[in-house]
């Protein structure tokens, strides 16, 4: 089935989507963080209703040494909202170590001027994040819907 993959920033929500085998993470939107309304939750809502998604997958941004600091403690605060938004649909959190920077690097890599690259940068954060997470399901043979 198609999962949905999520980086959770202060500003921004990158999103990103796979294709309904689990096989390719690729970019939705990104959407403006909005902590007093919520309505970046209802319109990840709207997509997992709309796309029919199985399970939302949002990045964990654990330390390099694996401990929780605040910025994990944010998203899982916000996977815990969307999950209780969308149940029964599961959230699961996903270890996103690095994935910005990579992400950064790579744009830079293709000369994408710092604006654009802000734009984007969150949505191949979430494709990084939804990518890792198809993976480890095909490596466990685990990719049912």
């Amino acid at each position: 089935g198609v999962r949905l993959g999520v980086d959770v920033g202060t500003v921004r929500v990158g999103v990103a989507i796979s294709d309904p085998g689990g096989i390719l993470a690729t970019p939705v939107v990104t959407l403006a963080r909005d902590e007093d309304t919520a309505r970046d939750i209802e319109e990840l809502a709207a997509l997992v209703d709309e796309r029919r998604v199985v399970e939302v997958a949002v990045g964990l941004p654990r330390t390099l040494r694996g401990s929780d600091g605040p910025a994990a403690r944010a998203a899982r605060d916000y996977a815990a909202a969307l999950a209780e938004r969308i149940a029964p649909v599961p959230v699961v959190l996903v270890d996103e170590r690095l994935t910005s920077v990579q992400a950064n690097r790579v744009l830079a890599e293709r000369r994408v001027p710092g604006r654009r690259r802000r734009a984007v940068v969150d949505q191949l954060a979430a494709v990084s994040i939804l990518q890792g997470r198809l993976d480890q399901l095909r490596s466990a043979g685990d990719l049912g819907g």
